[in-house]
């Protein structure tokens, strides 16, 4: 009887896996799925699991599954990608045209014996012309077959890509490409913000040292002679050194600009464990820690700037872009203003784990702070560039509101780690103006990154696939050009540089492989679906 519960139990997730992974072939309806687990074989009524989804109760037909058959999977049997009827084919196709829906049709071809890939493709397709969007149930009935194969083992392997918020980042790509683009007049710029700057520039490291909180902070710094304006911060990701945008601080610190990168302290290093839940991947207290890194170095640099020394002067603390990549996007926006909702988080965490994304479970971790609401707004940060931001959750519904200064924010269409629809494009809808949405149609979440310091398994791509290298160099170029003209705004020569903050000039930027675009708001045709897309 062990035995039989232990195979129900599997047969079951294996049901909900391939389910959510849209296991689908056109026709009217399939009444039985057939769960394959090595020599065992089950057979369950598609009618009984849609009863179990639509009301959860559980058939008796069922009963033996009673013990799985929780809340948990039913909301994920029940989970929608809702879709614009009037675009769904179209954004069900351009899913599957992408190198990540081939790999997908591809993997759930091996999870379902029997069927072809084009069946599984007009499966989707079929589906997604129902007027409520995809969900596990609707799709199932798209397949011709009275009974479907499912090997249970090969369904667990795909597990990794039953994501509704990652594949809705891939619905809204070829959208962003489209709805993003602004028609106009050639650009025709009289000089390149690309360029380097005409300024000598000089790098040297300094660490500081937080007694109180036991937190040593390396912190390069690269200034010129002629150093003046705002002070720029660098905050790097989880776990990524103080050279990841190296170029970016070597570029700003020739056209004048004083640039800090700092480094937080490693976890490694200072001996804290490694966590084993996906849900503590870091103490909740990294996400106070961090941004007050950035402050306590802030406090260091302005008694420095009044020392006699090379730095004398070049330090103007009160005045601070910070620069935040994934993580350090969160600790740019939490700078800036934006309140941490603990509560949203915490409800969120608690609820379907399959619907989570990488930068989720980060920001999961953060759910054991002991507050409902926090506000680590430091005024002395006036501009926010958030790269790639692991946002989606951690200020919950309204705490972006919150912002106090202009903030920039980049997406990437291909971003596993940190997709664009849950963690930039819904956050973005909440900032308030003035506002920019940076987007790199097709890039990934370390394509930002100095190409000469990849470092660990993500950075080497054995744990995602990364572009990087020559391929996304154009938008490296589109990043040193706006956030130079981005800071620039602080500046009496912020009527110079506006220009270098438009749609024209991303655009002028583009190739064929790498769509680039520069807005200052969601198209309301792009709007509408994310807040469609939102409610499930």
């Amino acid at each position: 009887m062990k035995q039989r519960l232990r195979s129900a139990k599997a047969l079951v997730g294996g049901v909900a896996i391939a389910l959510l992974s849209n296991v689908a072939t056109p026709g009217s309806a399939a009444e039985k799925l057939n769960l394959r687990l090595g020599p065992f074989e089950q057979s369950v009524r598609v009618t009984d699991l849609e009863k179990f989804a639509q009301t959860g109760e559980v058939p008796s037909a069922l009963q033996l599954y009673s013990p799985v058959l929780t809340p948990e999977l039913r909301k994920a049997l029940t989970s929608r990608l809702q879709l614009d009827p009037n675009l769904g084919s179209q954004v069900v196709e351009e899913i599957l045209k992408s190198a990540s829906g081939k790999r997908l049709l591809e993997t759930l071809q091996q999870a379902s014996p029997g069927l072809t890939i084009e069946q599984l493709q007009a499966g989707f397709w079929l589906a997604a012309r129902q007027a409520n969007g995809l969900d596990a149930i609707s799709v199932l009935k798209s397949i011709p077959q009275e009974t479907v194969t499912i090997d249970v083992t090969q369904a667990i392997g795909v597990a990794s890509q039953v994501n509704f918020s990652y594949w809705k980042s891939q619905a809204v790509g070829s959208l962003l490409e489209r709805d993003l683009t602004q028609k106009g007049a050639e650009f025709r710029p009289t000089f390149d913000p690309s360029a380097p700057g005409a300024a000598t520039v000089q790098k040297q490291t300094l660490t500081f040292s937080d007694k109180a909180r036991n937190r040593t902070i390396p912190v390069d710094i690269y200034s010129s002679q002629t150093a003046q304006g705002p002070l720029v911060v660098i905050a790097p990701g989880f776990e990524a050194n103080r050279s990841f945008l190296g170029y970016l601080a070597r570029h700003l610190a020739s056209h004048g600009f004083t640039v800090a990168a700092i480094e937080h302290p490693s976890l490694a290093n200072r001996g804290v464990p490694t966590a084993f839940k996906l849900d503590q991947l870091v103490p909740a207290t990294e996400f106070v820690d961090r941004p007050k890194d950035i402050s306590f170095v802030l406090d260091e640099l302005t008694q420095l700037n009044q020392e006699s020394g090379d730095l004398q002067g070049k330090l103007n603390t009160q005045q601070v872009t910070l620069i935040g990549h994934s993580l350090g996007g969160y600790e740019a926006l939490a700078l800036a203003g934006a309140e941490l909702n603990l509560d949203d988080l915490r409800s969120f965490c608690q609820g379907n784990l399959l619907q989570r994304v990488p930068a989720d479970w980060l920001q999961c971790a953060a759910s054991g702070l002991p507050n409902r609401q926090l506000n680590l707004r430091d005024r002395r940060v006036v501009q926010a560039i958030a790269l790639n931001p692991a946002i989606g959750q951690i200020f919950g519904k309204s705490g972006l509101t919150k912002v106090a200064t202009p903030t920039l924010i980049l997406t990437s269409t291909q971003d596993t780690l940190a997709p664009t629809f849950s963690q930039q494009l819904q956050p973005f809808s909440q900032l308030p103006k003035p506002k920019y949405l940076m987007t790199a149609i097709g890039m990934t979440h370390l394509s930002v990154s100095d190409p000469a310091n990849f470092s660990g398994a993500i950075g080497e791509g054995t744990l995602v696939k990364e572009r990087r290298g020559q391929e996304v160099a154009p938008l490296r170029q589109l990043l040193q050009g706006v956030s130079l003209a981005f800071i620039k705004q602080q500046t009496p020569e912020a009527k110079t540089y506006e220009m270098f903050l438009t749609s024209g000039y991303a655009q002028s930027l583009s190739t064929p492989g790498l769509p680039l675009r520069l807005n200052t708001e969601i198209p309301a045709s792009l709007s509408r679906w994310l807040k469609l897309a939102s409610i499930f």
